[in-house]
C-alpha cells in the first residue's frame, strides 16, 4: 500500500508596513545600533500599528496571499491552525476568525500555543489530519503580534520582537515529498525563565496587575540562551541522523529567528555553511511563531522540488523541535 504524506503545496505571508529600526529604539531605551546587532543580529523589525488590531490582521492578509497563489476555492480547505501566543482574545480562537475571514467556511480551527515553536506543533498535527485521510487541505499559519506584549522600557526584551504571519497548505501525496519526520519536544521547568506573568487564569488582570507591569514578556536572557543553543542544536543533529541527513544532502537549514548566534550554533552542530542557512532576522526580528514560515515565504523563489529541508525552534514553555521536510514543488 502506498503511504500518504503531508506535502507543502503552498505559502504565504505578511509583515506590517511600520519598520521600528534600531536607531528608533535607540531613543526609547538605553541600547544602541551595534548593541542590539552584535548580540542578535536584528536591525529592524515590524510593528502592527493602529486600534483594534489584533493578530487576526496578520493571519489573514497571510492566508489571502497563500491562496492567491495556489488559487485554491477555500471552501476547500478542511482545517485552520493558528500557531500564536498573542490571540486577538482568549476566545474565540484567533484561527476561527481568520477561517471565516477568508472563505474557509467548511474548516474547523483551532489556536495552538507552544511559542516559537507553535509553528513546527502545528505543522506536525496539520500532517497527521492529512495522512490519516480526515484532511484534504490543511492550513497551518504561524504568527505573533508580540507588540502587544513587549514592555518598551525593557531594553532587554524589546530589542528582539516583531510582529508577522507566514502560513503554509497542506495537501496529501504518494510522491517522495512532504514532511518526513519530526521529533518535538518540550519541558515546563522553563516556565521559570520566559513568561507572561499575568492575564491567564492564574493571575486574571487585575488594576494590580497592571500597574506592576505584568502583561508584558519576561525573560531571563542568559538561561534561555543556554537552553536554545543547546536544545535547538541537539534535537536538529538527532533528527539528521536517524534520516540519514547531512551536511551534503541538506539543502537548508530553517532555524527559528530568534537570535542570530542560536542559529549560527545550530548550523555548526549539523554542520551546515552559512550559504543553507534561511535567514532574515536582520529585517524582522523574532516574530515568535512566524519566523520559519516567513523564512519559507521570503526564500520560497529559491526552493527546488526534492530538495531536503530541516526546520528547527526553540520556544519558551519549554518548547522545542525540528521537522524534516522534502519540498514539494518547483516556483
Amino acid at each position: 500500500m502506498t503511504s500518504i504524506r503531508a506535502a507543502i503545496t503552498g505559502v504565504g505571508g505578511y509583515v506590517p508596513e511600520y519598520i521600528l529600526t534600531n536607531q528608533e529604539l535607540e531613543t526609547m531605551v538605553d541600547t544602541t545600533d551595534e548593541w542590539i546587532t552584535s548580540r542578535t543580529g536584528i536591525k529592524e523589525r515590524r510593528i502592527l500599528k493602529g486600534e483594534n488590531q489584533g493578530v487576526s490582521v496578520l493571519g489573514i492578509a497571510a492566508v489571502k496571499d497563500m491562496l492567491a497563489k495556489t488559487k485554491i476555492d477555500p471552501k476547500e480547505i478542511d482545517c485552520v491552525i493558528f500557531a500564536t501566543v498573542t490571540a486577538d482574545m482568549t476566545f474565540p480562537a484567533t484561527a476561527n476568525i481568520v477561517a471565516s475571514a477568508v472563505g474557509a467556511t467548511n474548516a474547523f480551527s483551532f489556536d495552538m500555543g507552544a511559542a516559537c515553536s507553535g509553528f513546527l506543533y502545528g505543522l506536525s498535527a496539520g500532517a497527521s489530519y492529512i495522512q490519516s485521510g480526515m484532511c484534504k487541505k490543511v492550513v497551518v499559519i504561524g504568527g505573533d503580534k508580540m507588540s502587544a506584549i513587549m514592555d518598551y522600557t525593557d531594553r532587554t526584551t524589546c530589542i528582539i520582537f516583531g510582529d508577522g504571519a507566514g502560513c503554509v497548505l497542506l495537501e496529501p501525496t504518494t510522491e517522495d515529498v512532504g514532511i518526513v519526520d519530526a521529533i518535538l519536544k518540550s519541558d515546563g521547568a522553563g516556565e521559570t525563565y520566559l513568561h507572561m506573568k499575568a492575564g491567564g487564569s492564574r493571575m486574571p488582570a487585575s488594576r494590580e496587575t497592571v500597574d506592576k507591569r505584568q502583561h508584558f514578556v519576561y525573560q531571563e536572557g542568559s538561561a534561555v540562551f543556554k537552553f536554545a543553543v543547546t536544545n535547538m542544536a541537539e534535537v536538529s543533529a538527532q533528527l539528521a541522523t536517524r534520516n540519514n541527513l547531512t551536511a551534503d544532502n541538506i539543502n537548508w537549514l530553517v532555524p527559528h529567528q530568534a537570535n542570530k548566534r542560536i542559529i549560527d550554533a545550530t548550523a555548526h552542530r549539523v554542520g551546515i555553511t552559512e550559504d543553507k542557512v534561511m535567514m532574515n532576522i536582520e529585517r524582522y526580528g523574532n516574530t515568535t511563531a512566524g519566523t520559519i514560515p516567513l523564512l519559507l515565504w521570503d526564500y520560497e523563489k529559491q526552493l527546488k522540488k526534492g530538495d531536503n529541508l530541516l526546520l528547527a525552534a526553540f520556544g519558551g514553555g519549554f518548547t522545542w523541535g525540528a521537522v524534516y521536510v522534502k519540498w514539494a514543488y518547483n516556483s
